[in-house]
């Protein structure tokens, strides 16, 4: 337990920025304190945990190694322990416009919402942007970690549920691909709300939804009355952008084999930046 709490504080340390002094300075200890945490020749005093968690944005399951087991939240939780990953293992095309519009020519917080088993984190981490990520399903959150070792690059994954997680600091990136459908649309207003009012100043939004058509079947790897998702009206997302700088939004219906079955989709897809 010591040797994972151990790397946890020093890999959410790097993943927030933070020096050794600077997370030594906010929770009033010594440099040397924190030194011994991440050899793992001493712990943080219990009192010490819930502070410790809080600054590096996760909680004291997942920075101590131990993600409780709960009611499942998500389909995907069962789909991400197969062998192999599901979405595989290249990174979404939105990854490339992203660079192409916002490259990290400094360093660059990006959070992704809904990151999967992690293929987009992490290759945007290999590009130089300063990633966290999170997702409801603890299996994929487990893959992404071992994929982030593959790669040898440094992402702050940890678990949440989109519903329940609310931003409490900037960043100067929100990603996220394909899981807004899981905003039912009476929590819509508070959570664009909260991810609007923190981004960065200049910092931009680059996200795409499941939008409703008519025409198109649902899904076969998903089931309407599960309740758990609402896709969106056409040009709805476009709206929360009115006060922004929208550099490219698109409608477009595609091919998809995700459940290995033949099927459409209809997406919207925005990319924006918050005015300075």
């Amino acid at each position: 337990m010591k040797t994972t709490l151990a790397e946890n504080i020093a890999r959410f340390r790097r993943a927030k920025g933070y020096t050794q002094e600077e997370l030594a300075r906010r929770l009033n200890l010594s440099a040397q304190a924190v030194s011994k945490w991440e050899n793992a020749q001493s712990l943080p005093d219990i009192a010490q945990l819930p502070r410790l968690a809080g600054l590096l944005e996760t909680d004291i399951d997942t920075l101590m190694g131990y993600i409780p087991g709960k009611k499942r939240i998500t389909a995907y939780e069962e789909r991400y322990q197969a062998e192999g990953y599901y979405w595989g293992t290249r990174p979404n095309e939105m990854c490339l416009e992203l660079l192409k519009r916002f490259y990290p020519t400094r360093p660059l917080r990006l959070l992704e919402i809904g990151c999967g088993e992690g293929k987009d984190a992490v290759f945007l981490a290999k590009c130089g942007y300063q990633v966290t990520a999170f997702d409801a399903a603890a299996s994929g959150i487990e893959k992404a970690k071992r994929l982030a070792d593959i790669h040898q690059t440094e992402v702050c994954f940890f678990q949440a549920d989109l519903r329940d997680f609310r931003l409490d600091e900037e960043y100067d990136i929100i990603y996220s691909s394909g899981v807004f459908h899981h905003i039912l649309p009476g929590m819509r207003g508070e959570l664009m709300e909260n991810y609007l009012s923190h981004t960065a100043p200049g910092g931009m939004h680059a996200v795409n939804v499941f939008v409703e058509k008519p025409f198109l079947p649902a899904p076969p790897d998903e089931k309407p009355e599960e309740g758990s998702w609402k896709n969106w009206i056409s040009g709805e997302l476009f709206t929360w952008y009115k006060d922004w700088v929208i550099e490219d939004c698109r409608e477009e219906i595609f091919d998809c084999r995700s459940s290995g079955i033949p099927h459409r989709h209809c997406m919207d897809t925005v990319f924006a930046r918050r005015p300075l």
